[in-house]
């Protein structure tokens, strides 16, 4: 029984990095089809529409505890949800979805370097390895591996637009350590909430800039795709895997979101997979599996 629940989470936890894997392919087929703000914050309506079916009962129940820290929930959905994906979709506009996913990478190792800093955990010999090798590869990609275009700072604006959502993205993951106790479906759906709000006077502001350019109907059915595949499916089914096999384990997966951005990119978008794409891959992957290396070592050395 054990082992069928432990490939069960396998499963999901696949299935979940391939649909945030899928996200990175819709940002680039959503360029001139929605606009970023507006995916933004239909993405999260449509989330809202559904989990209020499923979460109202959670919801009433865990409100007395919510209701005290909404101001920090609002953050942590603007930072997460709203902020990270707007950069994210615009960056569809600048760079390929192999750079996209390749720079998702960096999550984990500005996880490490805002815990270090932030509650200041102790970062082994092999964890700082980890955290330069990622580096490193993250300065490839972005520089398209050319030195002459790292020495001149000609780094594509699409790359930076990714590096400050993973920042981002990874300020959020750090925060969650002190959500509050409550079911996790409740959580989320406070935070959804938060994020649609404030989508709702940065499309304002984007609409104010551009104009208002209707979603044409292939923009629909990203909006569509996305809401069900990497915001809902992809979330409930992280959670299921982590409640099976644990945190820890559960998050080596997010490893397979770069790995399955660059195939989709590749087969999807007829996107060209160049020599400094393989190379920084290969080195986000390794340094991120030197930081968990690192992380157990440490774990082991405290018990």
């Amino acid at each position: 029984m054990q082992d069928r629940s432990h490939w069960q989470a396998y499963g999901l936890l696949v299935f979940t990095t391939w649909c945030w894997g899928l996200n990175t392919i819709f940002s680039r087929l959503a360029v001139e089809q929605i606009s970023p703000m507006q995916l933004v914050m239909f993405r999260w309506l449509g989330v809202i529409l559904i989990l209020l079916v499923f979460a109202r009962k959670y919801l009433q129940q865990d409100w007395p505890i919510l209701r005290q820290h909404l101001l920090f929930l609002t953050v942590l959905g603007c930072l997460g949800f709203t902020v990270f994906n707007f950069l994210f979709y615009l960056a569809g506009h600048y760079t390929t979805a192999l750079n996209i996913g390749i720079l998702q990478g960096s999550v984990p190792v500005f996880v490490l370097i805002l815990t270090l800093l932030v509650f200041r955990q102790g970062v082994t010999a092999v964890q700082a390895i980890g955290i330069v090798v990622t580096l490193v590869g993250v300065v490839t990609v972005a520089s398209g591996g050319s030195w002459r275009e790292l020495r001149n700072l000609s780094i594509n604006r699409g790359d930076i637009y990714v590096l400050i959502a993973c920042f981002l993205y990874a300020v959020y993951s750090v925060s969650l350590s002190r959500r509050p106790q409550v079911r996790a479906i409740s959580l989320f759906t406070v935070m959804a909430i938060a994020a649609w709000i404030i989508s709702l006077p940065l499309l304002a502001v984007e609409v104010l800039q551009q104009g208002w350019q209707a979603p044409t109907f292939k923009g629909w059915l990203i909006a569509l795709a996305v809401t069900i595949l990497p915001s809902l499916v992809a979330q409930i089914f992280f959670i299921k895997g982590v409640a099976l096999i644990g945190p820890n384990r559960a998050g080596v997966f997010i490893n397979l979101v770069p790995v399955f951005a660059a195939i989709m990119a590749v087969m999807f978008l007829q996107e060209n997979f160049e020599q400094y794409h393989a190379v920084s891959l290969a080195l986000v992957l390794g340094g991120i599996s030197l930081s968990e290396l690192g992380r157990r070592d440490l774990a082991l050395k405290v018990s």
